[in-house]
């Protein structure tokens, strides 16, 4: 969990907006859990916008409205009811971070890898597999410049990647990695999983294109 004090608070039109000293991460659809905000700001709430210009208000669309020539970087906004407040700075208030994704679950893993889990062991550790796969994979698509939901999965595509990689994190179990257990020391078998193939369902690594 990441920790950032907050320099400049304002809610406008019912959206607060939040800027903090220092580049935090925070994207939309974000959960963010902000503490000792002025105005009853505090609590949990998604992230709607991070866009890092002096926000004007909504219009009569509900669309957000920007002054570009305005600069306010590391910032967030999120919905919140409340009367207007001024854009102030302020002393005490943080904002916390901890992204929780849960895009695929340990019968996705299973049902990959054909075979039921023998023991209490080894379910709890597809359970670990399954949450480091998660994170991974959707860390992976946000340097990607993808902004996913933590909750859902974007496609069917990106979902087997996450299942590949959590079933390919359990195949290492006992080695040192980048390798499935073997009986036979000098054992060189390739992989029938690659992260290439893994990289490429999720999306990511792709060339650059105008």
């Amino acid at each position: 969990m990441a920790s950032f004090q907050i320099a400049f608070a304002q809610r406008l039109d019912g959206v607060v907006v939040l800027q903090t000293f220092v580049e935090s991460g925070i994207q939309v659809m974000d959960s963010v859990t902000v503490f000792g905000a002025p105005s009853g700001m505090s609590g949990t709430a998604t992230v709607i916008s991070t866009e890092p210009y002096e926000f004007l208000g909504v219009n009569d669309e509900g669309e957000l409205q920007f002054d570009y020539s305005e600069i306010r970087q590391f910032q967030f906004l999120y919905l919140d009811a409340g009367d207007t407040y001024e854009r102030e700075a302020v002393t005490g208030a943080t904002v916390e971070f901890t992204p929780s994704v849960s895009w695929i679950a340990s019968a996705d893993v299973v049902a990959w890898l054909g075979i039921e889990s023998a023991t209490a062991n080894d379910t709890a550790f597809i359970a670990t597999c399954v949450s480091a796969a998660n994170f991974w994979c959707w860390n992976k698509r946000r340097e990607g410049g993808y902004t996913d939901s933590q909750v859902t999965v974007p496609n069917n595509s990106v979902k087997l990647g996450t299942v590949m990689y959590a079933a390919t994190l359990y195949r290492e179990r006992g080695t040192s990695g980048d390798s499935y257990g073997s009986y036979d020391g000098f054992s060189n078998q390739p992989q029938p999983v690659t992260l290439a193939r893994i990289m490429q369902l999720l999306g990511c690594g792709r060339a650059q294109v105008a």
